[in-house]
């Protein structure tokens, strides 16, 4: 199904006469669907953005499915010079603006860092680095100009520690959350919410996909689903939370690791993610 239908306005829409859509990048599966499935039951209007057509149009017909008011896809590669355009383009065409932005969008690596292939290392900084730093900076000033607007950005609790093995991805959701709680002081007073969610291991492909699958942490650490973590996220973000960590032992596995030093926790974490037999690869 195409996500804009024929019968769409021939001309876009002055801003006055937009209304506001959740966009949820990563939004075909895993906890980005979650995520959609949750806001769409308290009413949001949503664009599911994600490379996959396929997949995005079977998440918008399992959540039409459901009960959800309006769904449409956006079928894009993020980290595609014309990304921003084309999410413009579906915006105008829905009559719509961003009243909420899900960034949730990411792939992974496991194993040596010497060993990631070049372009798996371009795409990796591409997606969890740049593309959710371009579309935050892309909404705030409409944002900023109608006096409201959400952004939730899904990190991880790998942000708050080294990551051998899987050294990129962790360092690139702690850019994450450094990024988030640093814009929210900026927009505070804007009436903006920004709120980063910080899960640890989630019950999807993602561990497989990676390679991370024999990794000890999978068998050592309780896993979430995504529905629970899209629940803590969606609490957190409507108390106006900066941080959620999801779980209440994630909690305080979060405050350990702000605490226990570097040179400690490092070589543990080593074990942990060491990715046994399993070779790198992404989501």
């Amino acid at each position: 199904m195409s996500p804009l239908s024929d019968d769409a306005p021939a001309s876009p829409p002055r801003p006055a006469d937009t209304r506001p859509v959740t966009v949820v990048t990563g939004g075909s599966e895993g906890i980005g669907l979650a995520m959609a499935a949750l806001f769409a039951e308290r009413g949001h209007a949503l664009l599911l953005v994600a490379r996959d057509a396929g997949r995005l149009d079977a998440a918008a017909d399992g959540l039409r499915r459901r009960g959800a008011p309006e769904v449409w896809t956006l079928a894009v590669d993020l980290t595609a010079d014309d990304a921003l355009a084309r999410l413009d383009a579906a915006l105008a065409e829905t009559g719509s603006h961003v009243g909420l932005l899900v960034n949730n969008a990411a792939v992974g690596h496991c194993g040596d860092f010497a060993d990631i292939a070049p372009d798996d290392l371009e795409r990796l900084l591409a997606l969890n680095v740049a593309v959710p730093a371009r579309l935050i900076r892309h909404v705030l000033p409409a944002m900023r100009a109608r006096g409201s607007g959400g952004i939730l950005n899904v990190a991880s609790l790998g942000g708050y520690v080294p990551g051998p093995y899987q050294a990129a991805y962790y360092a690139s959701k702690a850019f994450l959350i450094s990024l988030s709680e640093a814009v929210a002081a900026e927009v505070r007073r804007d009436g903006i919410r920004v709120t980063v969610v910080a899960p640890g291991p989630v019950e999807t492909a993602f561990h497989d996909r990676m390679g991370a699958g024999a990794a000890f942490y999978r068998r050592f650490l309780p896993a979430m689903t995504p529905e629970r973590v899209a629940r803590w996220a969606f609490r957190g973000h409507e108390l106006g939370l900066t941080v959620v960590v999801p779980g209440i032992l994630n909690v305080f596995m979060a405050a350990a690791l702000r605490i226990v030093p570097n040179a400690l926790l490092v070589p543990l974490m080593a074990l942990l993610l060491h990715p046994g037999q399993s070779s790198g690869r992404r989501r």
